[in-house]
């Protein structure tokens, strides 16, 4: 009877490591604030009865855009409401 054993997986010695870079971390700030301004001025565009379709009103449009905890995925988002208290 012989044993087969699968090859160990090598990792390259010149695998990139990740490293801590604090002007991409300022970068990565910068674009998610200009991603946060172009969604304000674009709900700020909606009419009442289109924002009232997608559930906010025009008062919650500041709350929207700079909560940052609010999930990309409504569906996810909204089936965490009722798990939240």
């Amino acid at each position: 009877m012989s044993t087969t054993q699968a090859p160990a997986e090598l990792v390259s010695a010149t695998t990139k490591r990740p490293v801590y870079s604090p002007l991409e971390a300022y970068w990565n700030a910068f674009q998610a604030r200009r991603k946060r301004e172009r969604l304000r001025t674009e709900l700020c565009r909606l009419t009442g009865s289109e924002l009232a379709d997608i559930g906010i009103t025009r008062g919650e449009i500041d709350y929207v855009t700079s909560n940052r905890s609010i999930s990309p995925d409504p569906l996810r988002w909204m089936s965490d409401i009722g798990t939240r208290m």
